[in-house]
Protein backbone atom coordinates (compact mmCIF):
# COMPACT_ATOMS: atom_id res chain seq x y z
CA UNK A 1 0.00 0.00 0.00
CA UNK A 2 1.48 3.44 -1.23
CA UNK A 3 1.99 5.00 2.52
CA UNK A 4 1.71 8.84 0.55
CA UNK A 5 -1.94 7.81 0.76
CA UNK A 6 -2.62 5.99 3.30
CA UNK A 7 -6.14 7.63 5.17
CA UNK A 8 -5.09 6.91 8.67
CA UNK A 9 -1.31 9.21 8.25
CA UNK A 10 -3.26 11.52 6.17
CA UNK A 11 -5.78 12.12 9.19
CA UNK A 12 -2.70 12.12 11.62
CA UNK A 13 -1.32 14.86 9.66
CA UNK A 14 -4.73 16.99 9.33
CA UNK A 15 -4.93 16.36 13.11
CA UNK A 16 -1.49 17.92 13.94
CA UNK A 17 -2.44 20.94 11.41
CA UNK A 18 -5.70 21.21 13.13
CA UNK A 19 -3.78 21.19 16.42
CA UNK A 20 -1.60 23.79 16.02
CA UNK A 21 -4.25 26.17 14.51
CA UNK A 22 -6.10 25.39 17.51
CA UNK A 23 -3.21 25.97 19.55
CA UNK A 24 -2.34 29.79 17.96
CA UNK A 25 -6.31 30.73 18.29
CA UNK A 26 -6.22 29.83 21.44
CA UNK A 27 -2.95 31.80 22.10
CA UNK A 28 -4.33 34.57 20.59
CA UNK A 29 -7.32 34.98 22.46
CA UNK A 30 -5.66 34.59 25.64
CA UNK A 31 -3.05 37.51 25.14
CA UNK A 32 -5.96 39.78 23.98
CA UNK A 33 -7.65 38.75 27.60
CA UNK A 34 -4.55 39.62 29.48
CA UNK A 35 -4.13 42.28 27.96
CA UNK A 36 -7.91 43.60 28.69
CA UNK A 37 -7.67 42.49 31.82
CA UNK A 38 -4.49 44.24 32.85
CA UNK A 39 -5.61 47.55 31.64
CA UNK A 40 -9.35 47.20 32.70
CA UNK A 41 -10.97 47.37 29.65
CA UNK A 42 -14.86 45.25 28.83
CA UNK A 43 -14.83 42.42 26.62
CA UNK A 44 -17.83 42.55 25.15
CA UNK A 45 -19.53 44.69 22.49
CA UNK A 46 -23.46 45.59 21.66
CA UNK A 47 -23.14 43.78 18.57
CA UNK A 48 -20.64 40.91 17.93
CA UNK A 49 -22.15 39.72 14.57
CA UNK A 50 -19.60 39.45 11.80
CA UNK A 51 -21.50 42.54 9.51
CA UNK A 52 -21.31 44.76 12.68
CA UNK A 53 -18.83 47.73 11.89
CA UNK A 54 -17.86 47.51 15.95
CA UNK A 55 -17.44 44.01 17.39
CA UNK A 56 -16.11 45.11 20.62
CA UNK A 57 -12.63 45.01 22.42
CA UNK A 58 -12.33 41.77 22.30
CA UNK A 59 -13.35 40.65 19.13
CA UNK A 60 -12.11 44.13 17.45
CA UNK A 61 -8.43 43.19 18.55
CA UNK A 62 -8.24 39.62 17.48
CA UNK A 63 -9.26 41.16 13.72
CA UNK A 64 -6.48 43.72 14.27
CA UNK A 65 -4.45 40.79 15.34
CA UNK A 66 -5.25 38.71 12.04
CA UNK A 67 -4.42 41.44 10.22
CA UNK A 68 -0.81 41.80 11.62
CA UNK A 69 0.20 38.36 11.70
CA UNK A 70 -0.43 36.35 8.28
CA UNK A 71 0.02 32.90 10.52
CA UNK A 72 -3.01 34.05 12.53
CA UNK A 73 -4.87 35.17 10.03
CA UNK A 74 -4.09 31.49 8.66
CA UNK A 75 -5.28 29.78 11.38
CA UNK A 76 -8.49 31.18 11.55
CA UNK A 77 -9.36 31.23 7.93
CA UNK A 78 -8.39 27.11 7.91
CA UNK A 79 -9.38 26.05 11.02
CA UNK A 80 -12.97 24.82 12.31
CA UNK A 81 -15.52 27.27 11.96
CA UNK A 82 -17.10 26.21 15.37
CA UNK A 83 -13.94 26.23 17.17
CA UNK A 84 -12.52 30.07 16.75
CA UNK A 85 -12.22 30.72 20.38
CA UNK A 86 -14.13 34.22 20.33
CA UNK A 87 -17.28 33.19 21.88
CA UNK A 88 -18.70 34.64 25.05
CA UNK A 89 -18.30 31.57 26.87
CA UNK A 90 -14.86 31.18 25.98
CA UNK A 91 -14.03 34.81 26.99
CA UNK A 92 -15.17 34.46 30.45
CA UNK A 93 -13.12 30.98 30.51
CA UNK A 94 -10.55 32.35 30.21
CA UNK A 95 -10.76 35.26 31.83
CA UNK A 96 -11.27 33.03 35.10
CA UNK A 97 -8.49 30.96 34.24
CA UNK A 98 -6.65 34.23 34.37
CA UNK A 99 -8.24 34.90 37.76
CA UNK A 100 -7.13 31.87 38.93
CA UNK A 101 -3.22 31.61 38.15
CA UNK A 102 -3.30 35.48 39.81
CA UNK A 103 -4.75 33.92 42.80
CA UNK A 104 -2.57 31.69 42.66
CA UNK A 105 0.39 33.53 42.88
CA UNK A 106 -1.13 35.81 45.77
CA UNK A 107 -1.59 32.42 47.59
CA UNK A 108 2.02 31.70 47.56
CA UNK A 109 2.98 35.12 48.56
CA UNK A 110 0.70 34.85 51.38
CA UNK A 111 0.91 31.64 52.87
CA UNK A 112 1.97 30.97 56.66
CA UNK A 113 1.98 34.99 57.04
CA UNK A 114 -0.08 36.82 59.25
CA UNK A 115 -2.95 38.89 57.62
CA UNK A 116 -5.11 42.02 57.81
CA UNK A 117 -7.87 42.56 56.12
CA UNK A 118 -9.84 45.53 54.59
CA UNK A 119 -14.04 44.88 53.59
CA UNK A 120 -15.99 47.79 51.21
CA UNK A 121 -19.59 47.49 50.32
CA UNK A 122 -19.95 47.35 46.85
CA UNK A 123 -23.07 47.42 44.58
CA UNK A 124 -23.29 46.34 41.23
CA UNK A 125 -25.83 47.17 38.27
CA UNK A 126 -28.53 45.40 39.33
CA UNK A 127 -28.49 46.77 42.95
CA UNK A 128 -27.08 43.51 45.04
CA UNK A 129 -25.38 44.64 47.87
CA UNK A 130 -21.47 42.94 47.42
CA UNK A 131 -18.69 42.80 49.91
CA UNK A 132 -14.99 43.63 48.65
CA UNK A 133 -12.03 42.08 50.50
CA UNK A 134 -8.59 43.22 50.33
CA UNK A 135 -5.81 41.71 52.34
CA UNK A 136 -2.50 43.31 53.14
CA UNK A 137 0.58 41.64 54.39
CA UNK A 138 4.35 42.31 54.64
CA UNK A 139 6.02 39.98 52.52
CA UNK A 140 9.61 38.47 52.33
CA UNK A 141 11.01 41.75 51.47
CA UNK A 142 9.60 43.46 54.82
CA UNK A 143 7.31 45.37 52.15
CA UNK A 144 2.83 46.25 52.64
CA UNK A 145 1.48 44.23 50.00
CA UNK A 146 -1.90 44.78 49.15
CA UNK A 147 -4.05 42.29 47.32
CA UNK A 148 -7.73 41.85 46.16
CA UNK A 149 -9.70 38.80 47.27
CA UNK A 150 -12.75 39.11 45.36
CA UNK A 151 -15.96 40.20 45.90
CA UNK A 152 -18.91 38.04 47.14
CA UNK A 153 -22.77 38.83 46.78
CA UNK A 154 -24.23 38.88 49.86
CA UNK A 155 -27.92 37.57 50.50
CA UNK A 156 -28.32 39.13 53.84
CA UNK A 157 -26.78 41.88 55.96
CA UNK A 158 -26.89 40.25 59.25
CA UNK A 159 -23.57 40.79 61.47
CA UNK A 160 -23.31 36.72 61.48
CA UNK A 161 -23.91 36.51 57.87
CA UNK A 162 -21.26 39.31 56.85
CA UNK A 163 -19.03 37.11 59.10
CA UNK A 164 -19.81 33.90 57.75
CA UNK A 165 -18.96 34.96 54.10
CA UNK A 166 -15.78 36.74 55.27
CA UNK A 167 -14.50 33.45 56.48
CA UNK A 168 -16.04 31.17 53.99
CA UNK A 169 -13.94 33.53 51.17
CA UNK A 170 -10.96 32.90 53.63
CA UNK A 171 -11.56 29.14 53.90
CA UNK A 172 -11.90 28.85 50.15
CA UNK A 173 -7.85 30.41 49.95
CA UNK A 174 -6.79 28.07 52.70
CA UNK A 175 -6.31 31.06 54.88
CA UNK A 176 -7.02 30.32 58.64
CA UNK A 177 -9.07 33.22 60.61
CA UNK A 178 -6.23 32.66 63.41
CA UNK A 179 -3.59 34.54 61.10
CA UNK A 180 -5.75 37.68 60.88
CA UNK A 181 -4.24 40.01 62.48
CA UNK A 182 -6.38 43.75 61.70
CA UNK A 183 -9.72 44.28 60.17
CA UNK A 184 -10.88 47.90 58.50
CA UNK A 185 -14.29 48.68 57.34
CA UNK A 186 -15.76 51.11 55.03
CA UNK A 187 -16.86 53.62 57.14
CA UNK A 188 -19.69 55.55 55.22
CA UNK A 189 -21.03 51.90 54.22
CA UNK A 190 -24.56 51.25 53.95
CA UNK A 191 -23.35 47.85 56.13
CA UNK A 192 -21.72 50.16 58.48
CA UNK A 193 -23.68 49.42 61.39
CA UNK A 194 -23.06 45.52 60.66
CA UNK A 195 -19.52 46.16 59.93
CA UNK A 196 -19.34 46.92 63.35
CA UNK A 197 -20.91 43.32 64.47
CA UNK A 198 -18.93 42.39 62.39
CA UNK A 199 -15.29 42.98 64.17
CA UNK A 200 -16.80 41.61 67.00
CA UNK A 201 -17.74 37.99 65.96
CA UNK A 202 -14.57 37.86 64.59
CA UNK A 203 -12.62 39.09 67.89
CA UNK A 204 -14.53 36.80 70.03
CA UNK A 205 -13.14 34.41 67.83
CA UNK A 206 -9.34 35.61 67.47
CA UNK A 207 -8.85 38.48 69.99
CA UNK A 208 -5.59 39.77 67.91
CA UNK A 209 -7.61 40.69 65.19
CA UNK A 210 -7.87 44.69 65.97
CA UNK A 211 -9.83 46.67 64.45
CA UNK A 212 -8.37 50.17 63.23
CA UNK A 213 -10.39 52.56 61.12
CA UNK A 214 -9.01 53.56 57.78
CA UNK A 215 -7.47 57.08 57.94
CA UNK A 216 -7.58 57.84 54.15
CA UNK A 217 -11.27 57.62 54.75
CA UNK A 218 -13.04 60.99 54.36
CA UNK A 219 -14.45 61.77 58.14
CA UNK A 220 -16.96 64.35 56.75
CA UNK A 221 -19.32 61.62 55.20
CA UNK A 222 -19.13 59.48 58.73
CA UNK A 223 -20.12 62.98 60.50
CA UNK A 224 -23.30 63.71 58.03
CA UNK A 225 -24.58 60.12 58.26
CA UNK A 226 -24.13 59.81 62.02
CA UNK A 227 -26.11 63.18 62.06
CA UNK A 228 -29.01 61.71 60.38
CA UNK A 229 -29.63 59.50 63.93
CA UNK A 230 -31.92 63.46 64.31
CA UNK A 231 -34.62 62.84 62.06
CA UNK A 232 -34.43 67.22 61.87
CA UNK A 233 -31.01 66.93 60.55
CA UNK A 234 -31.52 64.27 57.99
CA UNK A 235 -34.27 66.27 56.73
CA UNK A 236 -32.22 69.24 56.01
CA UNK A 237 -29.76 66.84 54.46
CA UNK A 238 -32.11 65.99 52.20
CA UNK A 239 -33.09 69.71 50.81
CA UNK A 240 -29.72 70.53 50.64
CA UNK A 241 -29.54 69.13 47.09
CA UNK A 242 -32.74 70.37 46.23
CA UNK A 243 -31.82 73.69 46.43
CA UNK A 244 -28.46 73.15 44.88
CA UNK A 245 -30.18 71.47 41.67
CA UNK A 246 -33.37 73.73 41.25
CA UNK A 247 -30.54 76.83 41.29
CA UNK A 248 -28.01 74.88 38.94
CA UNK A 249 -30.70 73.14 36.66
CA UNK A 250 -29.70 75.11 33.50
CA UNK A 251 -27.41 77.34 32.39
CA UNK A 252 -29.34 80.51 32.76
CA UNK A 253 -29.92 80.08 36.31
CA UNK A 254 -26.63 79.76 37.08
CA UNK A 255 -25.86 82.89 35.13
CA UNK A 256 -28.64 84.52 36.99
CA UNK A 257 -27.49 83.25 40.29
CA UNK A 258 -23.72 84.63 39.30
CA UNK A 259 -25.31 87.69 38.42
CA UNK A 260 -27.23 88.02 41.88
CA UNK A 261 -24.16 87.36 43.64
CA UNK A 262 -22.21 89.59 42.45
CA UNK A 263 -24.43 92.42 42.74
CA UNK A 264 -24.89 91.55 46.64
CA UNK A 265 -20.97 91.29 46.76
CA UNK A 266 -20.69 94.83 44.99
CA UNK A 267 -23.31 96.27 47.87
CA UNK A 268 -21.71 94.62 50.98
CA UNK A 269 -18.03 95.86 49.42
CA UNK A 270 -19.48 99.75 49.37
CA UNK A 271 -21.58 99.21 53.20
CA UNK A 272 -17.99 98.09 54.21
CA UNK A 273 -19.36 94.70 55.38
CA UNK A 274 -16.84 92.60 53.82
CA UNK A 275 -12.98 93.34 52.66
CA UNK A 276 -11.83 93.38 48.75
CA UNK A 277 -8.69 91.59 48.24
CA UNK A 278 -6.65 89.20 45.42
CA UNK A 279 -8.10 85.92 45.87
CA UNK A 280 -10.99 87.46 47.91
CA UNK A 281 -14.65 86.38 47.04
CA UNK A 282 -13.59 85.17 44.08
CA UNK A 283 -15.12 81.70 44.04
CA UNK A 284 -18.47 81.54 43.24
CA UNK A 285 -21.13 78.75 42.49
CA UNK A 286 -23.03 75.95 44.22
CA UNK A 287 -21.05 72.39 44.63
CA UNK A 288 -23.45 69.32 44.76
CA UNK A 289 -22.76 67.33 47.99
CA UNK A 290 -21.81 63.75 47.14
CA UNK A 291 -20.98 60.75 49.38
CA UNK A 292 -17.78 59.85 47.44
CA UNK A 293 -16.94 63.61 47.37
CA UNK A 294 -14.17 65.00 50.05
CA UNK A 295 -15.49 68.18 51.83
CA UNK A 296 -18.56 67.97 49.52
CA UNK A 297 -21.18 69.02 52.41
CA UNK A 298 -19.49 71.61 53.56
CA UNK A 299 -17.81 73.30 50.87
CA UNK A 300 -21.85 73.52 49.81
CA UNK A 301 -23.39 74.78 52.88
CA UNK A 302 -20.79 77.35 53.01
CA UNK A 303 -21.28 78.34 49.48
CA UNK A 304 -25.41 78.15 50.29
CA UNK A 305 -23.87 80.48 53.72
CA UNK A 306 -22.44 83.22 51.48
CA UNK A 307 -24.20 83.15 48.68
CA UNK A 308 -27.63 83.12 50.68
CA UNK A 309 -29.32 86.24 48.91
CA UNK A 310 -28.49 85.09 45.77
CA UNK A 311 -30.06 81.72 45.94
CA UNK A 312 -33.28 83.68 47.43
CA UNK A 313 -33.66 85.87 44.35
CA UNK A 314 -33.16 83.40 41.63
CA UNK A 315 -35.79 80.71 43.59
CA UNK A 316 -37.88 83.80 43.49
CA UNK A 317 -37.64 84.15 39.64
CA UNK A 318 -37.61 80.19 38.93
CA UNK A 319 -41.28 80.58 41.22
CA UNK A 320 -42.29 83.48 39.40
CA UNK A 321 -41.15 82.86 35.35
CA UNK A 322 -41.82 79.12 35.39
CA UNK A 323 -44.28 77.58 33.11
CA UNK A 324 -44.52 74.38 35.06
CA UNK A 325 -46.93 74.22 38.06
CA UNK A 326 -44.01 71.71 39.75
CA UNK A 327 -41.17 74.04 38.99
CA UNK A 328 -43.32 76.88 40.87
CA UNK A 329 -44.51 74.50 43.76
CA UNK A 330 -41.03 73.72 44.17
CA UNK A 331 -39.27 76.93 44.34
CA UNK A 332 -41.87 78.14 46.30
CA UNK A 333 -41.21 75.10 49.28
CA UNK A 334 -37.98 75.72 48.89
CA UNK A 335 -38.70 79.29 49.92
CA UNK A 336 -40.04 78.66 52.60
CA UNK A 337 -37.67 75.86 54.02
CA UNK A 338 -34.49 78.04 53.46
CA UNK A 339 -36.57 80.85 55.27
CA UNK A 340 -37.20 79.05 58.53
CA UNK A 341 -35.68 79.50 61.74
CA UNK A 342 -34.89 75.42 61.67
CA UNK A 343 -32.96 75.14 58.24
CA UNK A 344 -30.76 78.56 59.24
CA UNK A 345 -29.95 76.84 63.04
CA UNK A 346 -28.78 73.47 61.54
CA UNK A 347 -26.78 74.92 58.64
CA UNK A 348 -25.09 76.76 60.91
CA UNK A 349 -24.49 74.05 63.48
CA UNK A 350 -23.25 71.87 60.28
CA UNK A 351 -20.71 74.52 58.97
CA UNK A 352 -19.04 74.36 62.61
CA UNK A 353 -19.03 70.62 63.23
CA UNK A 354 -18.42 69.64 59.56
CA UNK A 355 -15.63 72.27 60.10
CA UNK A 356 -13.94 70.57 62.71
CA UNK A 357 -13.75 67.22 61.23
CA UNK A 358 -12.70 68.53 57.93
CA UNK A 359 -9.26 70.15 59.67
CA UNK A 360 -9.20 66.25 61.12
CA UNK A 361 -9.94 64.65 57.98
CA UNK A 362 -7.35 66.67 55.98
CA UNK A 363 -4.89 66.01 58.55
CA UNK A 364 -5.34 62.24 58.26
CA UNK A 365 -5.55 61.50 54.75
CA UNK A 366 -2.01 63.47 54.84
CA UNK A 367 0.67 60.54 53.34
CA UNK A 368 3.49 62.16 55.58
CA UNK A 369 1.08 61.94 58.63
CA UNK A 370 3.16 60.91 61.87
CA UNK A 371 0.36 58.89 63.62
CA UNK A 372 1.55 60.34 67.48
CA UNK A 373 0.73 63.83 65.66
CA UNK A 374 -2.20 62.38 64.08
CA UNK A 375 -4.07 60.84 67.72
CA UNK A 376 -2.94 64.15 69.18
CA UNK A 377 -5.31 65.83 66.59
CA UNK A 378 -8.06 63.56 66.69
CA UNK A 379 -7.65 63.94 71.08
CA UNK A 380 -7.86 67.71 70.32
CA UNK A 381 -10.76 67.25 68.09
CA UNK A 382 -12.39 65.43 70.41
CA UNK A 383 -11.81 68.22 73.08
CA UNK A 384 -13.09 70.72 71.07
CA UNK A 385 -16.35 69.16 70.50
CA UNK A 386 -16.78 69.37 73.92
CA UNK A 387 -16.04 72.34 74.58
CA UNK A 388 -18.76 73.49 71.99
CA UNK A 389 -20.74 70.81 74.01
CA UNK A 390 -20.65 72.46 77.34
CA UNK A 391 -20.04 75.89 75.97
CA UNK A 392 -20.79 76.75 72.44
CA UNK A 393 -24.33 77.21 72.86
CA UNK A 394 -25.12 80.93 73.56
CA UNK A 395 -22.71 81.73 70.56
CA UNK A 396 -24.20 79.66 68.52
CA UNK A 397 -27.59 80.92 68.82
CA UNK A 398 -26.59 84.52 69.13
CA UNK A 399 -24.82 83.78 65.61
CA UNK A 400 -28.39 82.06 64.05
CA UNK A 401 -30.43 84.73 66.00
CA UNK A 402 -28.18 87.45 64.14
CA UNK A 403 -28.22 86.12 60.90
CA UNK A 404 -31.80 85.85 60.58
CA UNK A 405 -32.26 89.27 61.97
CA UNK A 406 -30.14 90.25 58.86
CA UNK A 407 -32.72 88.32 56.41
CA UNK A 408 -35.57 89.14 58.01
CA UNK A 409 -36.25 85.39 58.94
CA UNK A 410 -38.46 85.17 62.20
CA UNK A 411 -37.02 83.67 65.42
CA UNK A 412 -39.31 81.51 67.75
CA UNK A 413 -40.01 82.58 71.70
CA UNK A 414 -37.62 80.18 72.84
CA UNK A 415 -39.22 80.12 75.93
CA UNK A 416 -42.93 79.41 74.01
CA UNK A 417 -43.67 75.54 74.45
CA UNK A 418 -44.24 73.48 71.63
CA UNK A 419 -44.95 69.79 70.86
CA UNK A 420 -42.39 67.48 70.70
CA UNK A 421 -42.25 66.95 66.91
CA UNK A 422 -43.17 63.06 65.84
CA UNK A 423 -45.68 62.27 68.26
CA UNK A 424 -49.27 62.86 68.39
CA UNK A 425 -50.85 66.04 69.52
CA UNK A 426 -53.73 64.16 71.34
CA UNK A 427 -50.64 62.98 74.04
CA UNK A 428 -49.99 66.77 74.86
CA UNK A 429 -45.99 66.20 75.44
CA UNK A 430 -44.47 69.63 75.52
CA UNK A 431 -41.39 70.96 75.16
CA UNK A 432 -40.03 74.46 74.96
CA UNK A 433 -38.42 75.61 72.09
CA UNK A 434 -35.05 76.31 74.04
CA UNK A 435 -35.38 72.91 74.48
CA UNK A 436 -35.78 71.10 71.48
CA UNK A 437 -33.30 73.24 69.50
CA UNK A 438 -30.87 72.61 72.35
CA UNK A 439 -31.26 68.93 73.94
CA UNK A 440 -33.00 67.82 70.33
CA UNK A 441 -30.89 68.80 67.83
CA UNK A 442 -28.14 70.44 69.26
CA UNK A 443 -26.46 68.27 71.94
CA UNK A 444 -28.04 64.99 69.67
CA UNK A 445 -25.66 66.09 66.59
CA UNK A 446 -22.30 66.58 69.19
CA UNK A 447 -22.84 63.67 70.81
CA UNK A 448 -22.93 61.19 67.77
CA UNK A 449 -20.33 62.61 66.30
CA UNK A 450 -18.00 61.98 69.74
CA UNK A 451 -19.72 58.88 70.01
CA UNK A 452 -18.47 58.08 66.18
CA UNK A 453 -15.05 59.36 66.80
CA UNK A 454 -14.62 57.46 69.87
CA UNK A 455 -15.73 53.87 68.22
CA UNK A 456 -13.28 54.46 65.41
CA UNK A 457 -10.20 55.52 67.73
CA UNK A 458 -11.18 53.63 70.59
CA UNK A 459 -8.38 53.70 73.10
CA UNK A 460 -6.83 49.78 72.31
CA UNK A 461 -6.69 50.99 68.91
CA UNK A 462 -5.18 54.00 69.55
CA UNK A 463 -2.66 52.80 72.18
CA UNK A 464 -1.75 50.41 68.36
CA UNK A 465 -1.21 53.11 66.87
CA UNK A 466 1.06 55.29 69.04
CA UNK A 467 3.28 51.45 69.28
CA UNK A 468 3.31 51.06 65.60
CA UNK A 469 4.79 54.71 65.73
CA UNK A 470 7.95 53.90 67.65
CA UNK A 471 9.26 51.82 64.52
CA UNK A 472 9.08 55.01 62.62
CA UNK A 473 12.78 56.20 61.13
CA UNK A 474 11.98 59.53 60.82
CA UNK A 475 14.29 61.98 62.20
CA UNK A 476 16.87 59.22 63.50
CA UNK A 477 14.45 57.21 65.18
CA UNK A 478 13.27 59.67 67.36
CA UNK A 479 9.70 58.14 68.25
CA UNK A 480 11.81 55.06 69.01
CA UNK A 481 10.55 53.50 72.68
CA UNK A 482 11.39 50.49 73.99
CA UNK A 483 8.90 50.52 76.41
CA UNK A 484 5.93 51.23 74.19
CA UNK A 485 7.27 48.71 71.78
CA UNK A 486 7.15 45.95 74.67
CA UNK A 487 3.98 47.05 75.08
CA UNK A 488 3.17 46.17 70.91
CA UNK A 489 4.66 42.65 72.25
CA UNK A 490 2.09 42.06 74.73
CA UNK A 491 -1.16 42.95 72.61
CA UNK A 492 0.31 40.45 70.35
CA UNK A 493 1.61 37.56 72.92
CA UNK A 494 0.16 35.02 70.94
CA UNK A 495 3.15 35.56 68.10
CA UNK A 496 6.12 35.50 70.41
CA UNK A 497 7.44 32.95 72.86
CA UNK A 498 8.95 33.07 76.50
CA UNK A 499 12.57 33.09 74.79
CA UNK A 500 11.99 35.84 72.29
CA UNK A 501 10.65 38.00 74.86
CA UNK A 502 13.48 37.50 77.15
CA UNK A 503 15.80 38.56 74.40
CA UNK A 504 13.38 40.89 72.65
CA UNK A 505 14.11 44.43 74.90
CA UNK A 506 18.16 44.12 75.07
CA UNK A 507 17.68 43.21 70.65
CA UNK A 508 15.77 46.76 70.63
CA UNK A 509 18.32 48.49 72.01
CA UNK A 510 21.32 47.19 69.91
CA UNK A 511 19.04 48.52 66.69
CA UNK A 512 18.20 51.62 67.54
CA UNK A 513 21.75 52.28 68.33
CA UNK A 514 23.04 50.80 65.16
CA UNK A 515 20.59 52.57 62.88
CA UNK A 516 20.90 56.08 64.50
CA UNK A 517 24.90 55.38 63.86
CA UNK A 518 24.58 53.99 60.12
CA UNK A 519 24.18 56.19 57.41
CA UNK A 520 21.87 53.95 55.29
CA UNK A 521 19.46 54.49 58.02
CA UNK A 522 19.82 57.86 58.38
CA UNK A 523 18.35 58.99 55.09
CA UNK A 524 15.03 56.53 55.88
CA UNK A 525 11.96 57.96 55.94
CA UNK A 526 9.62 55.43 55.90
CA UNK A 527 9.39 51.94 57.71
CA UNK A 528 9.40 50.27 53.97
CA UNK A 529 12.62 51.57 53.44
CA UNK A 530 14.38 50.12 56.66
CA UNK A 531 13.59 46.82 55.16
CA UNK A 532 15.46 47.47 52.00
CA UNK A 533 18.96 48.42 53.75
Amino acid sequence: MNQRTNVGRKLVQVGKEEEKRYEIRLTTSLDVARFLIMQGDAFRGHDESSTSLNKGTFREMVDWYKDKVEIVKAAYEKGYKNCQMLSPYVQKDLTKACAEEVMSVIMDEIRGRKFSVLIDESRDVSIKEQMSVILRFVNDEGKVMERFLGLQHVESCTAIALKETLVRMLSSRKLSISMLRGQGYDGASNMRGEFNGVQKLIRDENPYAFYVHCFAHQLQLVVVSVSTSSADIADFFNYVPLIVNTVGASCMRKDVLLAKHHDVLLEKIENGEIMTGRGLNQESGLARPGDTRWGSHLKTLLRILVMWEAIIDVLEIVKKDSVKPACTGGALGLIGKMESFDFVFIMHLMIELLGMIDILSRALQRKDQDIVEAMHLITDVKDSLQDIRENGWESLLKKVKTFCEKNEIEVPDMDEEINIRGTSRRRKQKVTNMHYYHVEIFLVAIDAILTELNHRFSEISSELLVCMACFNPKNSFSNFNVDKLMRLVEIYAEDFDIGELALLPNQLKSFVNRATRTQEFLGCSELEKVADV
